[in-house]
């Protein structure tokens, strides 16, 4: 009877395992979504929600990841910059997400970044940005200034023939700290100060008369002047709606922008800001078959169809895309294992090539400009031979050009310097 009796348990016990087993392979992979639903960016953030939530739903419909469903946990940070940083730690340790896709801003990104370090999070954050950083912790998806800024300036410049320079930016990290980089590459290819003016303005800001009569007045000292802009939200409206009261066309001084795409110029009268411009790494007028599938599916899901894409989206599904694959290859959630199995993924970008996530945690992205139309959509005018690997560290400023990330063996080190071949900042031993 013993025998038999330790046999029945023993078969039982085994059930109970298996059942456990199988009711965990059924739990819920939980994906943080963290952008603003409200406040002055609701305006660009509230589309990358959504994407997120189409390509949840479409990897649901493929039967999960790992065998797994997946589940949205969505939060609103209000465009409230501490907020992300209370909202990344209820996330990751309330919600228990295994990754989050998420913020716009880098003063956002920023206020994350020592809770995600804390914590041992996992962000994919898929806005251009300014570079001067790298962390374990995070992907950047979007473009750093070599994959936008500066071949933008370098555009302007060089095709256009522009002289005289005006950086305008909102007042915050991004703007200010890619203006930097900026400034060092236009005297580095001989501008001087005196064609150099630089204007921040806060969130927001929605008076733009003064500001606008004085990049009038500096454009007119007879040399060709164009303005590189960094102003961001819904600060654009009435900026560009002042060009137009003024008489300011793209003709007599050309708007270069790296934070106005499609999203942003859909809810305005575009006709007044034809043959302006926008630097990024996708647009929707990108005429190839994986574009026209990702817009049909994004307007089925959206159920819109005067919804439109635009380049941040794009950093989203790829950056979605990579992780999907990255958890396959590492067959776990594990922050540490999906950090190491990221790098070298592929997946093909929207415009017929294919992203490749590079050792620092950055794309590797082709370049577009584009001109505005009548329609809110972009011609494009220029673009990259191929792709151009993001960099983490900027070769125009003295504090960084000697800096490199490298997340692979040996180095591990997000701050590397190859002069003194130390590690300045956050790195691993695993």
């Amino acid at each position: 009877m013993r025998n038999t009796s330790f046999f029945s348990r023993t078969i039982l016990t085994a059930a109970a395992c298996l059942l456990s087993l199988g009711a965990h392979a059924q739990e819920p992979i939980k994906v943080g979504v963290l952008h603003s639903l409200s406040g002055t960016m609701a305006i660009s953030e509230t589309t990358l929600k959504d994407t997120v939530l189409m390509m949840v739903e479409q990897q649901n419909a493929k039967g999960g990841v790992l065998g797994r469903p997946l589940e949205a946990v969505v939060v609103d940070p209000a465009s409230d910059w501490p907020l992300f940083a209370e909202r990344t730690r209820q996330l990751l340790s309330q919600d228990n997400v295994d990754v989050i896709f998420g913020a716009w801003t880098s003063v956002s990104r920023k206020a994350m970044l020592p809770v995600l370090e804390e914590l041992n999070g996992l962000l994919f954050y898929p806005v251009q940005y300014e570079g001067e950083e790298s962390s374990k912790n995070i992907f950047y998806t979007g473009a750093a200034p070599n994959q936008q800024a500066i071949p933008a300036v370098d555009y302007l410049m060089n095709d256009l023939g522009i002289e005289r320079w005006v950086l305008a930016g909102t007042d915050y990290v991004y703007p200010r700290t890619t203006n930097r980089i900026l400034e060092a590459y236009l005297k580095a290819q001989g501008v001087a100060d005196e064609d150099i003016m630089v204007n921040y303005t806060p969130f927001s800001h929605s008076d733009w008369q003064s500001i606008v009569s004085d990049i009038s007045r500096f454009g007119s000292a007879g040399k060709a002047t164009a303005v590189v802009s960094t102003i961001n939200g819904d600060a654009n409206v009435p900026f560009y709606r002042e060009l137009g009261n003024q008489g300011i066309s793209s003709l007599d001084i050309p708007v270069i922008a790296f934070s106005v795409g499609e999203e942003e110029l859909s809810g305005i009268d575009a006709r007044p800001l034809v043959g302006h411009m926008a630097a990024w790494n996708y647009f929707q007028s990108v005429d190839t078959d994986a574009n026209a599938e990702f817009i049909a599916q994004w307007h089925d899901f959206i159920g819109n169809t005067d919804r439109v894409t635009n380049d941040p989206m794009e950093a989203t599904y790829i950056g979605f895309n990579m992780w999907v694959k990255a958890v396959e290859k590492a067959g776990t959630t594990d922050v540490d294992a999906v950090e190491q199995a990221m790098i070298g993924i592929k997946t093909p970008n929207l415009s017929g090539g294919v992203a490749v996530m590079n050792k620092n945690h950055h794309l590797s992205k082709p370049v577009l400009i584009g001109e505005i139309q009548a329609d809110g959509q972009f011609q494009v005018v220029w673009e990259t031979d191929g792709v151009v690997p993001g960099d983490a560290w900027s070769d125009y400023l003295e504090g960084s050009k000697d800096l490199i990330s490298d997340w692979t063996a040996p180095i591990r080190c997000g701050n590397y310097n190859t002069v003194t071949q130390t590690c300045s900042g956050q790195a691993t031993d695993f």
